[in-house]
């Protein structure tokens, strides 16, 4: 999908050389790290030019003062984890895919459709079965446990990608419940989780009683503090979760100490200052900031009347294609018409297709232009 995408915006800038083109598809983020950070990193860096502070081979599962700062901010939600629980990586994608090397080949998945490609493609080249559940305008993107379907292991992210939809308490409750009657385990993706606005919504699984016995959660540092480019992130495998007798929790601390060297010292300092009260207010700025674009987005796409899903706690928004367009012939008519570049729904399964993928992580200013383009050329007549 990114390839064509490429491809097509390629062509178009050869045959319009002096065409401006507004990027509103890729999931970048483009504000910069935090000074917090960024401090922290400048005096890590220090640190290892130094023979009494250098630092060589870390521990595999992270150092402790990042697991213990993770720790802390997941005790602001109410949830007791114990150090050991928490494993430092290079970021959630990483663990989303590495996380089927303690599974079974033989087990069945259950994957929503839309959705994040790697969960699809990682099972797909392990050799599973996938199930697909039906994420539908019908039910906002959030489809709900299927009893008469039996799986071993269920992908949710919520908020979500590509869709930004959220579940609510009582949903989560219905998966954990599934997961719990099933002997299955959630893969439950939380790399949006900052984003939540709305009031009463959970931000962890573990938020959910009964979930430590059966979920494992991920999260990164990619999205919440601007680490696309620097690589950091982290998975709770709880001691509770026990999986066909064997607790994953050991089973997963096994793994990262035979395939997995740890993430860099540097780094791991850089993201221990994110969850500093200086670091806490200096993200959540930026946070801010893509959540503006996220309503700018929303407002426009309301004013014309599209349906569309996300924007509100989440830094996506899934719109439904006009006129009944594909999503790739809405693609072309915005980089033709309003020279603005989304994701086709299509590229995240056969539930997407007819819907389209808005990015809010872009430049305020240029945000705004996109969206005045595109309500230009629609109440012209798309």
């Amino acid at each position: 999908m990114f390839s064509t995408i490429a491809k097509k915006v390629r062509e178009h800038q050869e045959q319009f050389p002096n065409a401006e083109i507004i990027r509103l598809g890729i999931g970048d983020v483009t504000l910069p790290l935090a000074p917090a950070v960024v401090s922290a990193m400048r005096q890590a860096v220090e640190e290892m030019g130094a023979g009494e502070t250098f630092r060589g081979y870390g521990d595999e599962q992270g150092y402790d003062f990042l697991r213990q700062a993770i720790q802390g901010y997941y005790k602001g939600k109410n949830v007791s984890l114990d150090e050991q629980e928490i494993f430092i990586s290079d970021g959630a994608k990483s663990d989303l895919g590495n996380i089927l090397d303690i599974f079974e080949a033989e087990n069945t998945v259950l994957i929503p459709n839309p959705v994040y490609p790697v969960y699809v493609d990682t099972n797909i080249m392990a050799g599973r079965k996938i199930i697909y559940m039906d994420g539908n305008e019908g039910n906002n993107f959030l489809p709900l446990p299927d009893e008469s379907v039996k799986a071993d292991i269920i992908y949710l992210c919520s908020p979500n990608n590509p869709t930004g939809a959220l579940y609510n308490r009582e949903q989560l409750e219905c998966w954990v419940k599934y997961a719990l009657s099933n002997g299955a385990v959630i893969l439950f993706d939380s790399a949006y989780e900052i984003f939540i606005r709305s009031e009463g919504y959970p931000t962890s699984i573990y938020q959910i009683d009964g979930a430590k016995n059966c979920a494992i959660e991920f999260c990164s540092f990619s999205k919440t503090a601007g680490f696309t480019g620097t690589r950091c992130g982290y998975t709770i495998v709880p001691k509770e979760l026990i999986s066909d007798g064997v607790p994953l929790n050991r089973l997963w601390l096994r793994r990262q100490t035979t395939k997995f060297n740890g993430v860099p010292y540097i780094v791991q300092r850089g993201a221990e200052a994110v969850f500093s009260s200086a670091g806490q207010a200096q993200i959540r700025s930026s946070i801010e900031y893509y959540m503006q674009n996220a309503r700018v987005i929303s407002g426009v796409l309301s004013e014309l009347g599209i349906w569309h899903t996300g924007g509100e706690n989440a830094p996506y928004i899934w719109l439904k294609c006009p006129g009944g367009m594909s999503s790739w012939e809405f693609f072309d008519i915005m980089l033709e018409k309003a020279g603005v570049v989304g994701t086709p729904g299509a590229g995240f399964g056969d539930n997407g297709e007819g819907f389209f993928r808005l990015s809010a992580f872009g430049n305020s200013d240029s945000t705004a232009l996109a969206m005045e383009r595109i309500k230009s050329f629609a109440k012209s007549g798309l």
